[in-house]
């Protein structure tokens, strides 16, 4: 089987290793659950049984069955057999592209143990008798669609350079979404197994283990994950060892692919052509750092990014889609300043420094050190906001949980990083060597560390979260100004345009103001308006902000207008 001896003849020590442990988890699954043929081959196979028990008491006829078995065994132990209990999710991705070659090889060692004739073996080894299921709809890849049929084609000539590039699948295509469409599925065939792709660092990994049962509230199956300890270094090994076709998208640059909506060439892989307006990529296999394989993952599909009116603030249809308000949520972590032992200068400063480059934060929160808090604040956050700034409980103290928490937000563990531990040595007593080991360690599979000239530690990026270092405000002004020079230089921060404001005080009662205040809302729902008093009996603050100063001068002329001359006054 040319997998099989694609990795077992290569020289890559880890690759095999791991290939070994794949196809392992797959001959078990293979065993666990029930093999069951149809009718007519179920007596077949009970008739080879009686075969070979008389063959094994008569010797004579040995020579004569090994013939007979040579020129029909292909089609009585191949043909007929079908896999009812378990199924491959393949969704035309490099993962699950790396889990069908090994099925195919795990199938094949799971048969070679149990017949004797290696040709039968060999001359099917094209059919593939594992139900696979293909979710598909709208939003996918052109490219993954095609691939992903023609993979599934019956079986074109095969080529020791070629390989085969089609292997004759039993695709079962469900035009639902994940959840609906595994409850028809299951609901209406055998299957207790599903075969996945999951590897640790993708989001759907949290909590799970090579064998895991389904989450609750969904449908009863097995989740069986052979390749769940795979880096990104060890997916392309085994392409690139093994010879075999994969989706062209990674060729020009996507190291991680989703949808159409929130998937883009990765930048890390960007080649500059001064010859050509273009934009060049390499292929997917050349990233350098795995760590960053989903960077060219976006958070939003264009019907989120296209906000309703109230946070185009000012932008039409269009020119909000070309240029959305990012969001971020400031998440501070610490129990003195739940105990309200010490004053939170940090949060507040962040919340005003995101505003002043025209970010709308959402969400402030503080929170307990404790690791399932953290991991649960975060969690929330980075699904709901383009990024999320953490700050507090980042060092070796017991009560220093902020990298753990997120690390569990991601489902990922804490790694040490060498990288990271040589900038801590310029900082830490090389006598703490436990301490310092420990304060480097960083979330595994996602971090990408910040450089920049003016700062002694680079910053922790986790995807879109930012965790900052700083331990009082000047060090956080440090950090920040060296964040916003690293996002004009390398686009790591949207930088939008700012938001412009205006302030009216007036000495009228709430009730007085109410209405027309109402009233400009509805006709100027693409600002923000907002009013608030500094005392119960002091003048009544009101603000209106947006993107577009030319509205907001229209919408101060409207409330004016409402009153007489002088009630409004400006100011700064």
């Amino acid at each position: 089987m040319e997998i099989d001896e694609a990795i077992r003849n290569c020289d890559d020590c880890r690759l095999k290793t791991k290939y070994k442990s794949a196809v392992y988890v797959i001959q078990r699954a293979l065993a666990l659950y029930e093999y069951i043929p149809c009718p007519f081959c179920r007596v077949m196979f009970q008739f080879r049984f009686l075969i070979v028990k008389i063959i094994k008491c008569c010797n004579i006829f040995l020579k004569a069955m090994s013939q007979a078995n040579h020129q029909k065994g292909s089609m009585l132990r191949f043909t007929g057999d079908i896999i009812e209990e378990v199924a491959l999710s393949f969704n035309g991705g490099k993962d699950s592209t790396v889990l069908l070659h090994l099925l195919r090889a795990g199938y094949y060692l799971h048969k070679k143990e149990k017949i004797d004739c290696d040709e039968d073996l060999k001359q099917s080894q094209c059919k593939f008798p594992i139900r696979t299921i293909y979710f598909e709809s709208t939003s996918i890849f052109p490219e993954i669609n095609s691939f992903t049929y023609e993979t599934a084609a019956s079986p074109a000539a095969y080529s020791p350079d070629n390989m085969w590039s089609s292997y004759n699948l039993q695709l079962d295509i469900i035009r639902q979404d994940f959840k609906s469409g595994l409850e028809g599925l299951l609901r209406t065939s055998r299957i207790r197994a599903i075969f996945l792709g999951v590897r640790i660092g993708d989001p759907t990994a949290v909590g799970q283990e090579q064998f895991s049962p389904s989450s609750p509230g969904w449908p009863s199956f097995m989740r069986v994950n052979p390749i769940l300890d795979w880096s990104y270094r060890d997916v392309w090994a085994f392409l690139l060892k093994s010879k075999v076709l994969y989706c062209s998208l990674y060729d020009q640059g996507y190291t991680s692919i989703g949808s159409v909506y929130d998937t883009v060439p990765n930048a890390l892989l960007c080649v500059s052509n001064p010859s050509s307006s273009k934009e060049e990529y390499r292929p997917a296999y050349m990233l350098s750092d795995g760590r960053l394989e989903r960077a060219g993952r976006l958070r939003r599909s264009p019907h989120e990014v296209e906000r309703d009116i109230a946070l185009s603030n000012g932008l039409s249809k269009t020119q909000s889609l070309k240029m959305p308000i990012p969001t971020a949520a400031v998440v501070g972590v610490g129990d003195e300043i739940l105990f309200g032992k010490t004053e939170d200068v940090m949060g507040p400063s962040l919340c005003k420094k995101l505003h002043s480059i025209g970010w709308m934060v959402t969400q402030f929160d503080v929170i307990r050190n404790d690791v399932d808090a953290v991991a649960e604040g975060v969690e929330r956050q980075k699904s709901t906001n383009d990024m999320v700034f953490v700050y507090g409980g980042v060092g070796p103290l017991p009560t220093d949980t902020t990298l753990g928490g997120i690390a569990k937000a991601f489902g990922v563990r804490l790694a040490p990083d060498e990288e990271f531990e040589e900038y801590l040595a310029r900082l830490v007593d090389y006598e703490c060597t436990g301490d310092r080991n420990e304060m480097a360690e960083l979330p595994e599979g996602i971090t990408q560390l910040l450089h920049h000239e003016n700062l002694p530690v680079p910053l922790v990026k986790c995807q879109n979260v930012i965790i900052f270092m700083a331990t009082n405000l000047s060090e956080l002004d440090k950090e920040w100004d060296s964040l916003v020079a690293l996002a004009s230089s390398s686009g790591l921060l949207m930088l939008p345009r700012s938001f412009a404001s205006k302030y009216l005080t007036t000495t009228l009662s709430d009730v007085e103001a109410a209405q027309p205040l109402s009233a400009l809302h509805i006709g100027f729902p693409d600002l923000y308006i907002g009013c608030y008093r500094k005392s119960r009996w002091g003048p009544l603050v009101i603000t209106l902000e947006g993107k577009d100063p030319v509205r907001i001068e229209l919408a101060t002329e409207a409330l004016t207008n409402k009153f007489q001359p002088g009630v409004f006054s400006e100011i700064n």
